[in-house]
C-alpha cells in the first residue's frame, strides 16, 4: 500500500510540475549583443489566436528579478495604431539598454526596468504588428473591437500555456493609443470573469500612459497646452479661442480653422511628441543631444534623463493628422500620411531595426524569419486600422465603478496627447477627490503631482517628460510604477 501511495504521490508531482512550469520551448538561453548573465529568465514565442488563418500573436516574456512566482503579471502595448511593444522593450522599460555600434547593437543591464518588480508580457498587437502575423490577409483589416476581442484570446491561451502565473495579480498597461487598447482589453477581460471563462485571470487593475480617450478632451487639450507651453502668442490664443468658442477638434468654421492653422505652423518643427527633445530630421539632427540645443538651460536641465546610454531625439503616437486624437473610422499609417516615407516624424529607430531584423536575433527569440513574419518595423503601414469604439471615457467608469484599480499617467510636455485633456477628463468621471493634488517625490526632489479619486482612479503627473515617460523618466517611472502596483502611497 506505501509502495502504491508513494508510486501516486510520484506520478501526482511528476504531473503537477510539468503543468505549472513555462515550456521549455519558449525559454531563451542567449541573446546575441549581451554578453553578461542574465538577473532572471526570458521566455518568448507565439500564441495562435486562429488555427484556420494561421493568425499568430507575438509575445515576449520577462521575469521578474525579484519574486517572480508572486510579482504582480503586466501585460505592456504599444500605441500607434500599427506600432510595436518591442518599443517599450528595447526604449523604455525592457531588461536592456541597446547601445549603436555600426552593427548589431550591444546590449546592457537596465538599472530602471520594470522587471526588477513585476513580470512583464510585452505583445505585439495587432496581427500584422512587430513580429505577429497572419497567413489571411484579411486579417490585416482590423479596429478596437476586433483588437482587444484578439487580445483577450490570446491571454487566455497564453495563462493555458504558463498556467503558474495565475494566482499572480495581473494588470494591464500601455501608452498612446493604448489609450483604447487598455480599458477595452481590461473589458473583455472582465466580461470573461463575469462568463465564468477559464482560465480565471486574477485581473486587478489597468495603467495608461499619455494615452488618447475621448475625442472632445483629448482635442480641445491641445490648443491651450501650447498656450501654456508658451508655443503660442498670447493674441493667437485669443483670437482661437474667440473664433473657435472653444471647440479646437472639429470645428467647421472657416475663421476657426484658419486660426488653427496659425498654431499648426506655429508648432511644426516641434517634437511634438516632447517638446523638450530635439527633432530629428536626417542624419545630421539624430546626433543633437539636449546640451546642444538651442533650448532655454532650465529647459535642458528639466528634460535630462538618468538612463546611461543616449535617448532617441524622437517621440511617436497617434497615426493621425494633428488635433484628431480619437477621430472616429479610418486611420491612416504615416507613410500613408507622409506619401510613402517610412519613418514617424521626429524618429530615429535604427537600433531597434537592426535588432529585430537581424535572423540570429530572430532565432534567438523565438521569432519567425523574415521570409515568413516581414520585415520588422516599429510602426507598420501593413494592416487598416478603424477606430470604432469611440469614447473611452465609458470603459473606464464601468472598470473603476466595478473596483479595478486605475492609474492614468502622463508625461507633462507631451504636445501629442496633453496631459490637461487626460486631467480634464479623469476629472469629468465625478469621483470624490481622497487624495488632493500634491507633489510626488523621487530622491527629495519634486517628480510631478498627482491626485487621487476614490474608485481606485488616481491621475499622475511627471515632470519634464514628453510622451513615452520610461524613456526619458526611467527612474522616475520605476519608483510610481513599482508603487502603484504594491498599493502603497506615491
Amino acid at each position: 500500500m506505501n509502495k502504491i501511495t508513494f508510486s501516486i504521490c510520484i506520478t501526482f508531482t511528476f504531473l503537477f510540475f510539468s503543468a505549472h512550469s513555462a515550456p521549455e520551448n519558449a525559454a531563451i538561453s542567449q541573446i546575441p549583443g549581451f554578453d553578461g548573465t542574465l538577473p532572471s529568465k526570458h521566455y518568448a514565442g507565439y500564441v495562435t489566436i486562429d488555427e484556420n488563418h494561421g493568425k499568430k500573436l507575438y509575445y515576449y516574456y520577462v521575469l521578474s528579478e525579484r519574486n517572480p512566482s508572486e510579482d504582480p503579471v503586466v501585460l505592456w502595448l504599444n500605441g500607434g495604431p500599427g506600432c510595436s511593444s518591442f518599443d517599450g522593450f528595447v526604449y523604455e522599460h525592457g531588461p536592456f539598454n541597446f547601445e549603436k555600434t555600426g552593427g548589431l547593437p550591444k546590449l546592457h543591464l537596465n538599472p530602471y526596468t520594470w522587471t526588477k518588480v513585476s513580470n512583464v508580457i510585452y505583445l505585439d498587437s495587432p496581427a500584422g504588428v512587430g513580429l505577429s502575423y497572419s497567413e489571411n490577409k484579411t486579417d490585416y483589416i482590423t479596429g478596437d473591437i476586433a483588437t482587444a476581442l484578439d487580445a483577450h484570446k490570446f491571454l487566455l491561451e497564453w495563462f493555458k500555456i504558463y498556467p503558474e502565473y495565475l494566482s499572480n495579480p495581473f494588470f494591464i498597461s500601455g501608452e498612446s493609443y493604448a489609450g483604447v487598447y487598455v480599458p477595452m482589453l481590461s473589458y473583455e477581460v472582465v466580461k470573461g470573469l463575469d462568463a465564468g471563462v477559464i482560465p480565471t485571470i486574477n485581473f486587478k487593475g489597468y495603467m495608461v500612459g499619455n494615452g488618447v480617450a475621448d475625442e472632445v478632451f483629448d482635442g480641445n487639450a491641445i490648443v491651450p497646452f501650447a498656450h501654456g507651453m508658451g508655443l503660442i502668442s498670447d493674441e493667437l490664443y485669443e483670437e482661437v479661442v474667440t473664433v473657435c468658442e472653444g471647440k479646437y477638434y472639429n470645428s467647421t468654421k472657416p475663421d476657426c480653422e484658419r486660426a488653427l492653422s496659425k498654431v499648426d505652423e506655429d508648432v511644426a518643427g516641434i517634437n511634438m511628441y516632447n517638446i523638450l527633445e530635439a527633432c530629428y530630421h536626417g542624419d545630421i539632427s539624430s546626433k543633437i543631444s539636449l546640451g546642444k540645443s538651442n533650448l532655454p538651460a532650465s529647459f535642458r536641465k528639466l528634460g535630462e534623463t538618468e538612463r546611461p546610454l543616449p535617448v532617441r531625439t524622437r517621440m511617436f503616437g497617434r497615426a493621425w493628422p494633428f488635433r484628431a486624437p480619437v477621430k472616429p473610422g479610418y486611420v491612416p499609417s504615416w507613410p500613408e500620411l507622409l506619401n510613402g516615407a517610412p519613418a514617424v516624424p521626429c524618429t530615429d529607430d535604427v537600433v531597434a531595426t537592426i535588432w529585430l531584423n537581424n535572423e540570429e536575433v530572430r532565432k534567438a527569440i523565438h521569432a519567425d524569419p523574415i521570409n515568413v513574419a516581414g520585415d520588422w518595423v516599429i510602426c507598420t503601414d501593413k494592416i487598416a486600422y478603424y477606430s470604432d469604439a469611440g469614447s473611452m471615457i465609458p470603459y473606464h467608469k464601468i472598470l473603476t465603478a466595478r473596483g479595478y484599480r486605475a492609474l492614468i499617467f502622463s508625461g507633462d510636455h507631451d504636445l501629442c496627447v496633453p496631459f490637461t485633456g487626460s486631467e480634464a477628463w479623469t476629472r469629468s468621471l465625478g469621483y470624490q477627490v481622497i487624495d488632493e493634488w500634491r507633489r510626488w517625490w523621487v530622491d527629495d526632489q519634486v517628480a510631478g503631482f498627482i491626485q487621487g479619486y476614490d474608485n481606485g482612479l488616481t491621475f499622475l503627473t511627471i515632470k519634464g517628460s514628453g510622451h513615452t515617460v520610461p524613456e526619458y523618466k526611467p527612474k522616475e517611472a520605476l519608483a510610481f510604477y513599482s508603487r502603484w502596483l504594491e498599493g502603497k502611497n506615491i
